[in-house]
């Protein structure tokens, strides 16, 4: 009997910390949108066709996985929507890091002058409008 007990104790103890481990990795995802330039449209395309390997290891480097960029025409409005999964643990101090990395920077100023950010963000100095998450499954 209390060999059974101290496998269920053990048992427990284990299962507790994994659970604990799952929940300090826990993958936040992100939504964000911005608009697109008519002009730009091909611009845009190409580079990111051929983004720059430095830029893909810094996302790398940040923790950001599952990276995706997708493009929308809604009437004569071009609009791109972003999705990513962070897997850090700092996320202000990773997005630091990429703010502050020099190639990071070029490639904004590639890309930036072809978004067209929404008004709201606009008036913040920004490009970006995160989106809020309403549904997920795995």
């Amino acid at each position: 009997m209390k060999k059974y007990i101290m496998i269920a104790f053990l048992a427990g103890f284990l299962l507790a910390g994994c659970k604990e481990e799952v929940k300090q990795n826990q993958v936040k995802r992100f939504g964000s949108v911005t608009g697109l330039k008519a002009e730009k449209l091909e611009e845009y395309k190409r580079l990111h066709a051929n983004a720059w390997p430095s830029v893909l290891k810094k996302i790398k480097e940040c923790n950001i996985r599952n990276y995706s960029i997708y493009l929308q025409k809604i009437g004569d409005a071009y609009y791109l929507f972003s999705y990513f999964e962070y897997a850090g643990t700092d996320f202000d101090a990773d997005m630091k890091k990429m703010a502050d990395d020099p190639e990071t920077q070029r490639w904004w100023k590639e890309t930036d002058p072809c978004q067209q950010p929404l008004p709201e963000t606009a008036a913040k100095k920004q490009i970006w409008t995160n989106m809020e998450q309403v549904f997920h499954t795995d």
